[in-house]
């Protein structure tokens, strides 16, 4: 049987994430599950263009593909039953695993995962917020750094059965100015792999060929300069970043 045509076949609804800030919808293509958001539910930010949100889940993706990693499942643009919006290919994660997680302070595991804040539940318990250390969350981490994510919730992790790891909801990334937010500070000053600088190198390279062409047709010409910006200085640290600026270093909520 032929792949069905993403682009062009039927878009049917069959549900609604309530739970997500903006109109997102589950739905199937010939069969094939999805997660559709119209750019008419997009709603209003500050700081963020208006109805681009769309536009910036693309373009994480094209980020995500030249880095090689496959963390952002795949997304693009089309038309559904509500008009323009993103489609993205629907993850059925593990609800066993916990890339994640909020443990109480004292039991902190000796390997496997990184701390990266405490603080006190609702019944005033001391919580710490950890994640597992492992390459598919550094590389994570990485790609975080680059497109600038502002909302990298514990709940945008998502646990494949197979260990993979896949990041969703990039609408608040690529802004010009700095805005990283983000669960995954485990490894602040810690060098960057071989692998992972050489993910950077193929983000700049790809910035002056066809990857930079893509971008265009989403993304301001400042934000793509920033993009370039950003892998030259994560390329000449050759560490993870600590938090900066005066914004928070995480976001609000945690998951």
């Amino acid at each position: 049987m032929p792949a069905p045509d993403l682009v062009t076949a039927e878009l049917t609804l069959t549900g609604r994430i309530t739970t997500a800030s903006n109109a997102t919808f589950l739905g199937s293509i010939s069969n094939v599950p999805v997660v559709y958001k119209p750019i008419a539910g997009e709603s209003p930010l500050w700081d963020f263009p208006d109805g681009k949100l769309a536009h910036r889940e693309v373009a994480a993706y094209l980020v995500s593909q030249v880095l090689g990693w496959n963390i952002v499942p795949r997304t693009w643009l089309r038309e559904g039953p509500l008009g323009q919006g993103m489609v993205q290919l629907w993850q059925e994660q593990d609800p066993a695993q916990s890339p994640v997680d909020l443990i109480a302070a004292d039991n902190m595991p000796d390997t496997g995962w990184k701390h990266v804040l405490e603080g006190r539940d609702e019944d005033g318990s001391l919580v710490a917020l950890v994640h597992e250390d492992s390459p598919a969350l550094r590389r994570m981490a990485v790609f975080d750094v680059l497109v600038n994510n502002a909302d990298r919730k514990g709940n945008h992790v998502l646990a494949m059965p197979d260990g993979h790891r896949h990041g969703v909801d990039h609408g608040l990334t690529f802004h010009s100015e700095h805005k990283l937010r983000t669960v995954l500070w485990g490894w602040l000053g810690d060098t960057l792999t071989a692998e992972e600088r050489a993910g950077i190198d193929r983000v700049s390279e790809g910035l002056h060929g066809a990857l930079g062409l893509d971008l265009a047709e989403l993304l301001s010409d400042e934000e793509i300069e920033s993009l370039a910006a950003r892998c030259d200085r994560l390329r000449l640290a050759g560490q993870f970043p600590a938090p900066s600026g005066d914004m928070p270093a995480v976001p609000w909520p945690l998951f």
